[in-house]
């Protein structure tokens, strides 16, 4: 059966205690749950050992950073190996066999056959897009005297695609009528490498903004600009140029302290980014997937009050039924952590926005049924 429908909007802490699964208290654990798998889906079992070999999206490489040290305090005899190679690098490493579970900032594209690939590798079963991290793409700039730009989706397009160059260009000047902007030269940044956060970012401006180019997790070579390799250097290459802009992760552009833009909605209200005006978007996705497998379908051109519209989910694509049985309770135990009280809890103070709780249940469920 096709989920569908809205996400309810909840507080994050208060409403993910509400879930008895993913918490390590196991008298909680719910009706036909043994103390034992509750103790497993929050990634508490000491008897756990072995390599979780893992590779993807670098949005999520901070958050993966934090999840691996507490699980792994939790389960010493345990390590997991992620190597932050790009979501497009993770997917293809899945479907190749290498890993056991791929981060990826889309789910996997029926248009590039992925789903079908992943299918055939996970062999007795299917492939599972299980969202994990909500990664609020902020639109960094280095424009020093400069506070508080603001740009309408139309603007970003103009200046990803090469059409706008100085930054008193009239497009900018109307979406800051207040702000003295210098004839700097705009020098633009994307990611060079095969990217999630590139294929959010370009889906974003091809449903609000005049992008003549079709989505994709490789930026398209006709729009220009500057490329650099995953989004720390992207982060890196904007803080050293003046004039720079570039699109990274909200926990990428906190950790290098630059600016960030306030982007306008869908309905032309300009939004400071963060955790809580990222989650507004998200509480509106709309599940697309069947049964365990969570693929969604997020609405960039929200008009939600307060909503920031620039935001990618990150995946773990894992298979439902298919993983050597030696991996099975392995990552079934750290995605039941990531998914629990305390993986989500963590996210915020990284510049990730937690799940909201309707989903999350859902994710839950999704990692119980791995096997």
């Amino acid at each position: 059966m096709k989920y569908a429908g809205r996400l309810a909007a909840v507080a994050v802490v208060g409403a993910l205690s509400l879930a008895a699964c993913g918490t390590d208290n196991n008298t909680g654990a719910p009706a036909g749950t043994t103390s034992a798998s509750a103790a497993a889906s929050s990634g508490n079992d000491n008897a756990l050992s072995g390599t979780i070999n893992a590779a993807g999206s670098s949005a999520q490489a901070n958050a993966i950073d934090q999840w691996k040290k507490d699980f792994q305090a939790k389960n010493p005899n345990v390590n997991l190996n992620y190597q932050p190679s790009g979501s497009g690098a993770g997917v293809q490493a899945f479907i190749q066999g290498t890993v056991s579970f791929a981060g990826s900032d889309s789910a996997l594209k029926d248009d590039k056959g992925e789903p079908a690939q992943a299918d055939a590798r996970c062999k007795t079963g299917k492939a599972i897009n299980l969202p994990m991290v909500t990664g609020p793409v902020a639109v960094v700039y280095n424009l020093p005297g400069v506070d508080g730009l603001q740009l309408s989706p139309k603007t970003i397009a103009g200046i990803f695609n090469s059409t706008i160059t100085k930054w008193d260009d009239a497009a900018i000047k109307a979406d800051n009528p207040s702000a003295k902007l210098p004839s700097t030269p705009i020098q633009a940044f994307h990611r060079s490498d095969e990217s999630g956060t590139s294929d959010n970012f370009t889906k974003f401006l091809k449903a609000t903004a005049e992008w003549p180019y079709e989505p994709a997790k490789a930026w398209p070579a006709e729009a220009k600009g500057q490329g650099a390799k995953g989004s720390d250097q992207v982060a890196a290459s904007v803080k050293g140029a003046e004039g720079a802009i570039g699109y990274v992760e909200l926990s990428y552009a906190e950790n290098s302290q630059l600016q960030k833009a306030k982007v306008a909605n869908g309905s032309g209200e300009f939004v400071e980014l963060t955790s809580d005006s990222a989650a507004k978007t998200v509480e509106a996705a709309e599940i697309k997937g069947t049964g365990n497998d969570l693929k969604l379908s997020i609405d960039y051109a929200t008009k939600a009050a307060g909503a920031y519209p620039i935001v990618l989910v990150t995946y773990e694509i894992t298979c439902e039924k298919g993983l050597p049985a030696d991996q099975v309770p392995l990552v079934k135990s750290f995605l039941g952590y990531t998914a629990s009280e305390e993986g989500q809890a963590s996210l915020k103070d990284l510049g990730y926005a937690p799940l909201p709780a309707a989903l999350l249940t859902k994710v839950r469920s999704a990692v119980e049924a791995i096997s």
